[in-house]
C-alpha cells in the first residue's frame, strides 16, 4: 500500500492496510484485520483502529500531484464507539488547511455500514526525506 505515493512505509505494509483512493481532501483507506490484531474481547485491538484513523488522516491531506511530500500527526484524538470487526473502511476528509497544518477527521466504517470509531486530527506537511 505505502508503495503508492513511491515509498514504503513497513508498519503499513505490516498490517495490510490496503490503499483505495486520496485526493482532493479525501481519502479511502481498507483494512481486513487477521487474528493477530486482535485483542482479548475478539475485535480490532484500539492500537490498530487508531493506526488506521491516523493513516486514513494523512492521506486526505496529500494530493496525487505532490508525491514528494508528507503529512505528520501532531496531535490525534480518538472516539471508539463500537467493536470493531471485519473490513474496516477508513474515510477521512480536511477541514481547514492553513499554510503548514491541516486539520482532518476520519471515521472507520464497519461491513454492516456502522461507525466504529472516529477521529480528529493535526497534521503539519513537510517534504519528505529521500529514500536511503
Amino acid at each position: 500500500m505505502s508503495t503508492a505515493r513511491g515509498f514504503t512505509v513497513p508498519f503499513i505494509d505490516h498490517l495490510g492496510i490496503e490503499f483505495v483512493s486520496y485526493g482532493q481532501g479525501r481519502s479511502h483507506l481498507r483494512l481486513t484485520p487477521r487474528p493477530e490484531h486482535n485483542n482479548a474481547y475478539d475485535m480490532a485491538h484500539g492500537g490498530v483502529v487508531m493506526t488506521l484513523l491516523d493513516v486514513t488522516m494523512a492521506f486526505a491531506a496529500l494530493e496525487p500531484e505532490q508525491p514528494d511530500m508528507g503529512a505528520i500527526t501532531v496531535e490525534m484524538k480518538t472516539s471508539f464507539m463500537r467493536p470493531s470487526r471485519g473490513t474496516l473502511n477508513g474515510h477521512g476528509v480536511v477541514l481547514q488547511r492553513t499554510k503548514k497544518l491541516v486539520f482532518i477527521e476520519a471515521s472507520i466504517i464497519a461491513d454492516d455500514g456502522e461507525i466504529c470509531a472516529k477521529a480528529s486530527g493535526t497534521f503539519v506537511i513537510k517534504q519528505r526525506p529521500a529514500q536511503a
